[in-house]
């Protein structure tokens, strides 16, 4: 595990409930293949609590050429944007941080 992913990984740890009971119905998890980082909620479908869909919300990107991360939000069309308040940065823990504050509500409402 690399640096970055340990970040994502405790940052993800920090979302996640403390009660086994509640992660049942609401969790948290990510996706990282060393280049991009996708955050998600992890849950029951509402009309088929049978079945466990993950709800995308933020994703990080590398561009190796600009040795830069990108953040982006999931708009409620289901396509990706740019975070307007910070959406690039060369550190990872500075766009984790950016989520964390959530500063427009699109993260975490």
């Amino acid at each position: 595990m690399d640096i970055n992913e340990a970040i994502i990984k405790n940052f993800v740890e920090s979302l996640r409930p403390k009660e086994l009971e509640i992660r049942k119905q609401l969790d948290y998890g990510y996706s990282y293949d060393g280049k991009e980082v996708i955050l998600f909620e992890i849950r029951p479908v509402w009309n088929n609590p049978d079945e466990i869909q993950h709800q995308e919300f933020a994703k990080l990107r590398f561009i190796k050429t600009r040795k830069q991360w990108e953040l982006y939000w999931m708009r409620a069309s289901g396509k990706w944007q740019h975070y307007a308040p910070f959406p690039k940065s060369a550190q990872i823990d500075e766009l984790i941080k950016a989520i964390k504050d959530d500063s427009y509500g699109c993260f975490f409402g």
